[in-house]
């Protein structure tokens, strides 16, 4: 009988590369849920995010526009390798947090990097979070439908 896998013919690789990240520089960044480490290193512009491309793992051009944010008001875009691993939340708070991180780590590597990142308030962590859903109610603050009768 022949073999119904279709999944034989298309083969993809997208494995994990392992990169060399030993003199590099680490920081935090946060946003909604998710939690980004990123770690920044002299090089030729590579980002990597998960083990895999940012380009691959962030399909949105709007998420890679953000993504290489800080490094195109720093003007360094071409000179530093990136690689972050991010978990929680979704693809744009993932996003927020990579900036977050990925701005404080640049001003870890260079001070004088730290007063245009300062201006467009990519160091500062954005605290909005989803409100939680209260008792008695649908959402957080949106009530059930009325009825008089």
């Amino acid at each position: 009988m022949e073999n119904l896998n279709k999944n034989d013919n298309k083969t993809i690789d997208k494995s994990k590369i392992k990169l060399d990240f030993k003199d590099s520089k680490y920081a935090t960044g946060k946003r909604k849920r998710s939690i980004a480490k990123v770690w920044v290193k002299k090089g030729s512009g590579n980002i990597y995010v998960n083990g895999i491309k940012m380009i691959d793992y962030f399909k949105r051009p709007v998420h890679q526009i953000i993504v290489t944010r800080p490094l195109e008001i720093s003007k360094v875009l071409n000179s530093y390798d990136v690689k972050c691993k991010v978990k929680g939340g979704g693809l744009s708070g993932q996003a927020g947090a990579i900036i977050h991180g990925l701005s404080r780590a640049l001003v870890i590597h260079e001070e004088n990097l730290k007063k245009g990142l300062k201006k467009e308030k990519l160091i500062t962590r954005n605290s909005r979070v989803v409100e939680r859903k209260k008792y008695g109610h649908r959402k957080a603050r949106r009530s059930f439908q009325f009825s008089k009768r």
